[in-house]
């Protein structure tokens, strides 16, 4: 077992344990998925890039905290919808790749069509 299968089933012994499965609907996790992004963008806000780059012990803990949670709720969504999120991130590479060739998009950041 891997260790993203390993955490699925984490979660979902703990949500049966607390008899939360019906509260799990897609929409309710990727509302929640949303929110716990937020607090992670908290983190970071009114930090300059380089603050961001150099994050003091608190909140550097903080963004680890909240990233746990980003992470648990987008294994938990990606379990009640069916996704493999490892083949959807290969499958989504291959076609970043496609969409930002390394030699157009390399050095700047503008979006595919604009390469």
């Amino acid at each position: 077992m891997t260790e993203l299968e390993n955490l699925r089933e984490q979660l979902r012994d703990f949500a049966a344990a607390r008899e939360w499965d019906p509260f799990h609907s897609p929409k309710n996790l990727a509302m929640a998925l949303s929110a716990e992004a937020g607090e992670l963008l908290e983190t970071f806000q009114w930090l300059t890039d380089e603050q961001s780059r150099r994050l003091t012990p608190e909140a550097l803990a903080a963004a680890s905290d909240e990233v746990a949670d980003v992470l648990l709720y987008l294994i938990r969504l990606a379990d009640k919808l069916g996704i493999d999120p490892i083949a959807a991130a290969n499958r989504k590479l291959v076609a970043n790749a496609g969409k930002y060739p390394a030699d157009r998009a390399r050095g700047n950041s503008r979006k595919y069509n604009e390469l």
